[in-house]
């Protein structure tokens, strides 16, 4: 009597090394996991709108109603002085979204570590250069996607409402430009959130540091009394991003103006100045 085969034993594949791919589709999991998520775009955009409508329509109404009476019409601006394009992009709505993305580009990297989220991530994918790359693109689409759709309404809406006093559209000088620069805003501040999550590793930490970096830092270097203060305030993104929406049609009454390409390299140079302090600092310390 022969003894009983022995049960065959099927050896499972090897599982499948992560590819880009999965690491993109996992960013983008972890991104939408985080409850902020939604409300930060979501509300966050319709604030900023809401905001350069607001001065739109503000604006529409007092050149609707002219001087006031007993005001001497000389006092009152030149028509031509009245800057259409600019009330698209005022100042305070477009630094809340520089915040708003700042924030969520900090909390997607600092967030994994103060979950401990980061330790399970880089022991599944060792390369941590990979998953930061990764990472990286999630938030860059996401925040071109948020700061295309909040340029574009708010430049249309505004428009809209200035039609009657010198509303733009796209094809007039300066507008395109505006647009794009102000779509690109958003995740420019994204990326220099995540190298401040990524050096910082602390929610609100990360958050103060470039907060302050973005819009306290540039207070320092306005005026025109020497001419390297100015210059070396060109060299931050609220600056290249004021240049950039500028009025073509409107004189320059800055003593040492930026030109368009310069603003350009800088709101480049910080995107790719993020992605390396991000990529170095997750690379080189332990998590």
């Amino acid at each position: 009597m022969t003894g009983a085969a022995a049960p065959t034993r099927h050896l499972t594949p090897p599982a499948e090394p992560a590819r880009f791919r999965h690491l993109l589709h996992s960013e983008w999991i972890k991104l939408w996991s985080l409850r902020s998520t939604p409300g930060v775009l979501g509300v966050g955009g319709l604030v900023v709108t809401g905001i350069c409508v607001n001065a739109a329509r503000s604006n529409a109404d007092r050149l609707d109603r002219g001087p006031r009476p007993g005001t001497d019409v000389a006092s009152e601006p030149a028509p031509f002085a009245f800057d259409a394009l600019g009330t698209a992009f005022v100042d305070p709505a477009w630094q809340l979204l520089m915040v708003l993305a700042a924030c969520l580009g900090a909390i997607a990297l600092s967030g994994e570590y103060a979950t401990g989220l980061a330790r399970t991530t880089f022991a599944a994918v060792p390369d941590r250069r990979a998953v930061v790359a990764a990472k990286a693109v999630v938030v860059t689409g996401v925040l071109l996607i948020f700061g295309a759709c909040v340029a574009l309404v708010s430049f249309s809406v505004t428009q809209a409402l200035l039609r009657e006093h010198g509303g733009l559209s796209l094809s007039d000088p300066g507008a395109l430009r505006a647009v794009a620069a102000s779509a690109l805003l958003a995740p420019v501040c994204g990326l220099a959130g995540m190298a401040a999550g990524a050096v910082v590793r602390h929610a609100a930490g990360a958050a103060v540091t470039v907060i302050g970096l973005l819009l306290l830092l540039p207070a320092l270097f306005q005026g025109d009394t020497y001419r390297w203060v100015r210059e070396a305030g060109h060299l931050l993104p609220l600056d290249a991003w004021g240049t950039l929406i500028r009025n073509p049609e409107l004189p320059v009454v800055e003593k040492y103006p930026a030109t368009v390409a310069e603003a350009w390299t800088v709101l480049g140079s910080w995107a790719l100045a993020g992605i390396v302090v991000a990529v170095a600092a997750v690379r080189h310390r332990d998590v």
